[in-house]
């Protein structure tokens, strides 16, 4: 299932897109989070880099699942930028093709008051041109 997209609102600090990360930063176009995957061990990989990080093989692009939980988060209550009011809620999110596939990211469309350690989040976009940031939303359900 394709994640939802939507259009980018609040200011964002966009990467330079290069061969390494490009797969990463723009398949949410298609809805999909591409993640790099060892051709040879096949374990995943982020952020991305050239070679894995096992066995030295080289990484191919997959999507994933885009459903993962909370490893750990902060909420930060302190204003960054002039159009990005507090709190801003941070996570890692470890995603459920593997145990150590983590990836840092924002939780939207939840309180923090609604934050925990272990809560089931899925996948959705943030378009700024050709970038597509990752975002995490609680599950509809709260759980699995």
């Amino acid at each position: 299932m394709a994640a939802r997209i939507i259009e980018g609102s609040v200011p964002r600090m966009l990467p330079a897109l290069d061969e390494i990360n490009r797969a990463f930063w723009t398949g949410g176009g298609t809805g999909a989070l591409l993640v790099q995957r060892c051709e040879s061990c096949h374990r995943w990989s982020h952020p991305p880099v050239g070679r894995c990080s096992r066995c030295g093989a080289g990484l191919r692009a997959e999507a994933v699942s885009g459903r993962g939980m909370i490893f750990t988060f902060t909420v930060n209550e302190h204003q960054f930028h002039p159009n990005v009011p507090p709190p801003n809620l941070i996570a890692i999110v470890q995603l459920e093709e593997q145990d150590d596939l983590r990836i840092v990211t924002n939780i939207v469309n939840c309180a923090p008051s609604g934050l925990r350690c272990g809560l089931p989040v899925q996948l959705l976009f943030e378009r700024h041109g050709e970038i597509f940031y990752p975002l995490f939303e609680p599950e509809a359900s709260g759980m699995r």
